[in-house]
Order: structure tokens, then C-alpha cells, then sequence
């Protein structure tokens, strides 16, 4: 089996060296490092990677216009942002950015391969310590009145398939899990969509989670596929 390519952007030398080693015996193969977005762009763009593999900078451009510029030189990658900065803002708008994952350089080796792997098979992964931070987002900033109205809004049937969004179930899982049709699932996510103001499935996810649906006021905890990591959605949006 041919080896999935790997962009690599990090301005630290001594750690792009160690991801070397560790995805030198591994279904992963590093194409090209650099050190910064702007150096990796026309790399990005001619190689056409399968994961571009970046530590956002803490200066410059935020998230979202880091990832549109990945997006734009190579749509078919995954992004993954593997950085220290615990931070539930940048983490909350990556997500909404459409990052492939998000995960924190303190995991293991294992779990890093395990969760490129499932990246790569369309999950949205990010560690289960990121994902409690952005639920507890909501408990300290309180909710202004269009959320609550938004929230207000859904239906009991609506907050059971949003818990099991969060929960990384596909439509049919949820279907059976419902006793419903696939067809009346989908009905009931396009309204979701519609009622918090969301574009998808992923967003819909987020903003779940950052209400407290999913996390201990919903469904239920996302499903902890790998030590340190949950998926947060079963599959990625079609792009």
C-alpha cells in the first residue's frame, strides 16, 4: 500500500525532525517540511498531499484564513493542526474553518497515527481534553438571547439526533437507533441547520458542543475511539 503523504509546517526544527522518526516506519511519509505557511504554499499547491500537518502561528492571520489558504492550494487534503496552544477560541474557529483535526503535541505517537489514519477515512478528530474545553465554553460566557432562542427552538426529537451528531453517528445509525427513516433524519437536520443558524453537520456539532448539548447535557460523551482523542463528527462534510 502506498504511503499517505504528509506536508509538514512547524517553525521548530528539532520537532519536525522527531515527527520524521516517527512516521518513518508508519503508513505515513513526510514530503516536505517548512517552517511556515508562506514557505509551504507552493509546496502545498505542486505535492497535493493527503494531510497538511500544521501548528498555527500565534501572530498573523488567524485560523480560518490559514486553512483557506491550505484549502485553496490543495482541496483534497486533510488539515490537521498539531499545536501546544490550549486555546477554545482558535480551537472553536478552526473547527468552524473546516479543520480536519485538532490535536495536542502532548499525545502519543500511537495515538497520533491512529488518529491520521481515521482523518484520513473521513472523521473529524480532536483530543477529548479540547472538546471538554470548548463544552465548558458556554458555562463561563453564559448565553446571549439568540442562542437561547435558537436552543429554545428544537424540538425533543431535534436535541436527540444533535447529542447523537456529537456522538459521531452516521444517519443511518441514528435512524435505527430512532426507530425513523434515513429520510426522516436528514429532514431533521436540514431543520436543525436552519433553527441554530448552521451550514452543517460539522458546525451543527460544534455548536452543540459548545452549548452543552453533547457533553453532559445532551446525548451523551462523543465516542473515545483512541486514547486521547474523540471523534467529533462520523464523517467529514463533502467538500
Amino acid at each position: 500500500m502506498t504511503n499517505s503523504s504528509i506536508i509538514l509546517i512547524d517553525p521548530a526544527r528539532l520537532f519536525r525532525e522527531g515527527l520524521r522518526q516517527i512516521f518513518s516506519d508508519s503508513p505515513f511519509t513526510v514530503v516536505h517540511e517548512s517552517t511556515s505557511i508562506a514557505d509551504a504554499l507552493p509546496f502545498i499547491a505542486t505535492l497535493q498531499p493527503a494531510i497538511v500537518l500544521v501548528d498555527l502561528p500565534d501572530r498573523g492571520s488567524g485560523p480560518t484564513a490559514t486553512i483557506e489558504q491550505i484549502r485553496v492550494a490543495a482541496p483534497e487534503a486533510r488539515v490537521v493542526v498539531l499545536t501546544t496552544a490550549v486555546d477554545v477560541n482558535r480551537l472553536a474557529e478552526a473547527l468552524a474553518a473546516g479543520v480536519d483535526g485538532y490535536l495536542l503535541k502532548n499525545m502519543s505517537a500511537d495515538a497520533l497515527h491512529q488518529s491520521l489514519r481515521l482523518i484520513l477515512l473521513g472523521e473529524k478528530v480532536l483530543t477529548t481534553d479540547l472538546a471538554r474545553l470548548l463544552a465548558g465554553k458556554q458555562a463561563t460566557e453564559g448565553r446571549d438571547s439568540v442562542q437561547a432562542n435558537a436552543i429554545d427552538g428544537l424540538s425533543d426529537r431535534e436535541m436527540q439526533i444533535l447529542g447523537w451528531l456529537c456522538d459521531g453517528a452516521p444517519n443511518k445509525q441514528i435512524a435505527n437507533e430512532l426507530k425513523i427513516a434515513d429520510g426522516t433524519v436528514k429532514v431533521h437536520i436540514k431543520t436543525i441547520l436552519k433553527k441554530i443558524h448552521m451550514r452543517n453537520r460539522t458546525q451543527a456539532a460544534v455548536w452543540a458542543v459548545n452549548h452543552g448539548i453533547a457533553y453532559g447535557g445532551g446525548r451523551g460523551k462523543a465516542h473515545t475511539l483512541i486514547p486521547g482523542s474523540a471523534v467529533l463528527t462520523e464523517r467529514a462534510d463533502a467538500r
